[in-house]
Parts: C-alpha cells; structure tokens; sequence
C-alpha cells in the first residue's frame, strides 16, 4: 500500500467517525436489524489495560482481519517503544494524542496530535504514543493480527 495514499482501510477509518456520530441520533424502532446494527455510546463495552481503555467495534484485533477499536489514552499514560506488523490508520477523537518515533524513549521529545488528526503507522517502524494532562481518544483501523513488538533501545 502507498504511503500517499489512503486505500480501502483508510477509507474506512475515515468513515467509521461518520458513522459513530450517526448513532448519536435519536433512532426509530422502525430500522431493520438485517440492514443495520448500531452499537449508543453506553452499549460500547471499554476494557482498561494499565493506562488506557480499549473498545473493539469490528473484528478481533488478535486474529488476520481487519478490526476498528477505540483507544483511550488516560492521562499522564503513554506506551514504549514498540512497533507492529501492518499498518494501522488512526483518527483522533478527542483530545491531543502525543507521538514520537525511534527506539530511544524520550517523553519530552513527543509531538502533540490534536483532536481531529489522521495518522498512519506505517508496518515495522517503531514509535510510542499515549496523553499529557487530558485523556485522549483515538479510532484505530487496520488488519489483524494486531501485534505490538517492543523495540526500546537498552
């Protein structure tokens, strides 16, 4: 897949966000289950894993497939230097998400990504991400299985 351009996953990243914002309007009971599944804001299920929450809306990010998760980071949270298997397309939600790149850990070189923003993470490059002061909430798209591989230099 190009870096420039967004191809069928990052198309869908770009539309889940739509989507979700639908499903914020008040609905009838005249919908067809068969044609549509919309999953209200308290029906999605967060799990907290150390300093974040995850919520998995399609696929089983675990498995060969293609998956969409919610990421939230807490506040004063950020992972390691660590990098994954396929590229993965990012929206940021809500709040600033902070970045860096590279296998030296260096807090205060992160770059603020602001509420939003779209973000690839291109397959095999190492970076670390995570909040400042405010939690932040990102839309992560891409094909399983979604792997994480740390990379910290010693």
């Amino acid at each position: 897949m190009s870096r420039r351009t967004l191809g069928p996953i990052g198309r869908i990243a770009l539309l889940v966000p739509v989507l979700m914002a639908l499903g914020a309007v008040k609905l009838g009971a005249d919908l067809d289950p068969r044609a549509i599944a919309i999953q209200m804001p308290k029906d999605i299920r967060w799990v907290r894993n150390g300093g974040a929450e995850s919520a998995v809306l399609v696929g089983d990010p675990s498995k060969p497939g293609l998956y969409v998760v919610l990421q939230k980071w807490l506040p004063h949270n950020n992972s390691r230097p660590h990098f994954h298997p396929n590229d993965r397309y990012i929206t940021v939600l809500s709040g600033t998400w902070w970045v860096n790149t590279g296998a030296q850990y260096d807090p205060e070189g992160m770059k603020p990504v602001p509420a939003g923003s779209f973000v690839t993470h291109f397959a095999g490059q190492i970076h670390y991400d995570g909040a400042k002061d405010t939690e932040c909430i990102l839309e992560i798209v891409g094909m399983g299985p979604a792997t994480a591989t740390p990379a910290e230099a010693k």
